[in-house]
């Protein structure tokens, strides 16, 4: 049987080492190599390898840990994350699952359990502390839930009135919209009617809190800010001659 190649990232030398010695006897486990999140080689390597889990260390990563989960399996899409931590940070435990961490294990849990964990990922198991996994378990179901609100909500637009409510969420004013979109203001304003009556709201603004509670947010760091409109005097615009 072939067995479970697995990847350490962590800033601390010694540890690594001590995990590799632990793992080294065991038939279901091989250690392919290890490095530290700072690494700017480091997903290069790990596409290379593509281990089947890779145990990774947040504390002293340079990023925030979900993005750091990201790049990990960026690079290698098939494998699975264990966070391997003295943290007990709900917040954190949570951004790394929504990340696609399948795993939050103490550094002072046992060798017994530790190569539980490494085996029973890769059948598909998950595996967060007691104290945390309701936690993250009740913001998992929060977050489908907001995922299919979004859908239905936006299932009853067309394409191109998505692309004009993304600018009112950004904040653009009915003439910036026209501008980015190339349309005239005349079909722009037809298009917010449109949205407003199917999102059943009377006002921009309402339109702007409805999809934001349902988790579509503006592009960028936009704030939601009614800007004044400039409408033309002429939906017709005239080049000036050369």
């Amino acid at each position: 049987m072939e067995r479970t190649r697995v990847f350490f990232v962590d800033d601390h030398q010694v540890l690594t080492e001590a995990l590799s010695t632990l793992l080294s006897d065991d038939p279901e486990l091989r250690v392919v190599g290890h490095g530290t999140s700072c690494d700017p080689q480091l997903t290069t390597v790990i596409a290379m390898l593509r281990p089947d889990v890779i145990t990774v260390e947040i504390a002293a990563a340079p990023a925030e840990p979900g993005r750091l989960v990201e790049r990990l399996l960026a690079a290698t899409p098939d494998a699975h994350v264990v966070v391997l931590t003295s943290s007990h940070d709900a917040a954190q435990a949570l951004e790394v699952a929504r990340a696609g961490a399948t795993a939050w294990v103490s550094k002072e849990c046992s060798a017994e359990y530790f190569v539980e964990v490494l085996c029973g990922v890769c059948r598909g198991e998950a595996f967060f502390p007691a104290d945390l996994l309701g936690i993250v378990l009740h913001e998992l179901r929060e977050d489908v839930h907001r995922a299919r609100v979004h859908s239905r909500l936006l299932d009853v637009l067309t394409t191109r009135e998505c692309d004009v409510l993304t600018g009112m969420t950004a904040g653009w004013s009915s003439a910036r919209i026209a501008r980015e979109l190339y349309l005239s203001p005349h079909t722009v304003r037809s298009h917010i009617r449109a949205i407003l009556a199917k999102l059943g709201v009377h006002s921009r603004l309402e339109a702007v809190q409805k999809v934001r509670a349902a988790g579509l947010d503006p592009p960028g760091d936009a704030a939601v800010i009614e800007l004044p409109d400039r409408r033309p005097t002429s939906e017709v615009t005239h080049l000036p001659h050369r």
